[in-house]
């Protein structure tokens, strides 16, 4: 797939990495091509740095990965994204996102083009997106939105970074639940001491 990915850090950059050495495309959108964090990244092979609307002109899929307060900035800098495929991995934590929006993928569906706008990538933390492996065991993904094409790319791309599984949870209105499920984990992770390497499975009988 041909991958903008606008956000270069810990979440952006994890992903970019994994999904070069899986043979992706992968266009770096930023604001100043020659100063902007991650300049690493583009020793992976397949990936390039452009300006944000030029990425996303390039590209299939669109992953935002940067602070959400400014989702909506972000949004409406990425021009045209019709027929474009988003996957939104960003949270509100304790009160600071978008402004008027409880959640950012509500507010992306609000300044963009695309219907085929999901959630994914924002479960979990990025040093589980650089190894999702925990001994001979792969952790899980989830997906949320009303885009079936969404979700289908989602999918594949949680596989493809080295995920078990990518389950989808419902439509458009999980959206705030994806992002309570996020902040469960860094509660875990962050303010019960739990550490960073820890991650969810679903596990069937």
């Amino acid at each position: 797939m041909k991958i903008a990915i606008i956000g270069t850090g810990n979440v952006g950059g994890a992903l970019a990495t994994k999904w070069a050495q899986k043979g992706h495309h992968i266009y770096l959108g930023v604001s100043d091509v020659e100063n902007f964090k991650g300049k690493e990244l583009l020793k992976n092979n397949n990936t390039t740095v452009m300006p944000i609307k030029q990425a996303v002109g390039m590209a299939e899929v669109i992953l935002l990965a940067t602070p959400a307060p400014a989702a909506i900035e972000v949004t409406n800098s990425l021009g045209d994204t019709t027929g474009k495929v988003i996957i939104d991995a960003m949270n509100v934590v304790m009160g600071r996102g978008p402004a008027g929006f409880t959640n950012t993928t509500d507010a992306i569906l609000a300044h963009t083009q695309s219907r085929d706008v999901v959630k994914c990538f924002n479960t979990t933390g990025f040093n589980n997106m650089e190894n999702p492996n925990y001994g001979d065991t792969a952790l899980d993904l989830f997906v949320a939105g009303n885009s079936e094409t969404g979700k289908a790319v989602a999918i594949q791309l949680a596989k493809d970074a080295g995920f078990a599984k990518c389950y989808p949870i419902g439509g458009n209105d999980k959206f705030e639940l994806m992002e309570q499920f996020a902040f469960f984990w860094i509660n875990l992770a962050m303010f019960q001491g739990q550490g960073r390497d820890i991650g969810f499975k679903l596990l069937k009988r």
